[in-house]
């Protein structure tokens, strides 16, 4: 039996919204997403919903072969997750995607960020809030800090992720290749109680 894991994908996309938040940070990634597969056919995140517009987001499924992915860095790391903890991810997302338009994202709580108080808001996160919410609530990991005080390059200290792969996102797609016949869709609904 093949061992099961999820991955988190930490991006730079050199947009100047991510450039604002790297002169805060000081980090090397400022974006950060979650998908069940080593292709990253099905990439998931809160994020800019319009691409010349950094102001409308929302929860996101992202194509991380085009737009504003094409010419970013990236690093790439594992999860080992248990067949129970699989279906609670798919679940968590399916709930959220078939909601979505309930969704927001948090822009107050990046300030709650950078004055290191939580500001939890209904059905919003930002990017790494959504990543550690869905690891948190199907039981992957438990962080010392609430959702909302994590940001990507917080992932990179978790000693069970693995890192991967580190660089061009076009290279890991490039060693990464989708079968053919692999298209971008949703998860397949399995009912889960959580």
């Amino acid at each position: 039996m093949t061992e099961k894991r999820g991955y988190i994908l930490l991006t730079d996309t050199g947009t100047l919204f991510t450039k604002l938040i790297k002169q805060y940070t000081k980090k090397p990634y400022n974006h950060a997403s979650i998908a069940i597969d080593s292709e990253l056919s099905a990439v998931y995140s809160f994020g800019r919903k319009a691409a010349r517009n950094p102001f409308i987001g929302g929860f996101v499924q992202e194509d991380t072969k085009s737009g504003l992915f094409k010419e970013a860095t990236c690093a790439v790391y594992s999860f080992k997750i248990s067949g129970e903890q699989l279906k609670k991810i798919e679940h968590y997302i399916q709930k959220m995607e078939a909601e979505q338009d309930q969704y927001c994202y948090n822009f107050l709580g990046l300030f709650g960020f950078i004055i290191n108080k939580p500001i939890k808001r209904k059905n919003a996160f930002f990017c790494s809030e959504f990543v550690a919410s869905v690891l948190k609530e199907c039981s992957i990991i438990e962080f010392q800090r609430p959702p909302s005080l994590i940001a990507p390059n917080d992932f990179k200290e978790v000693t069970t992720l693995q890192l991967e792969f580190q660089g061009r996102l076009k290279d890991y797609h490039h060693d990464h290749p989708l079968p053919e016949e692999t298209m971008r869709v949703p998860f397949p609904f399995i009912p889960v109680e959580m």
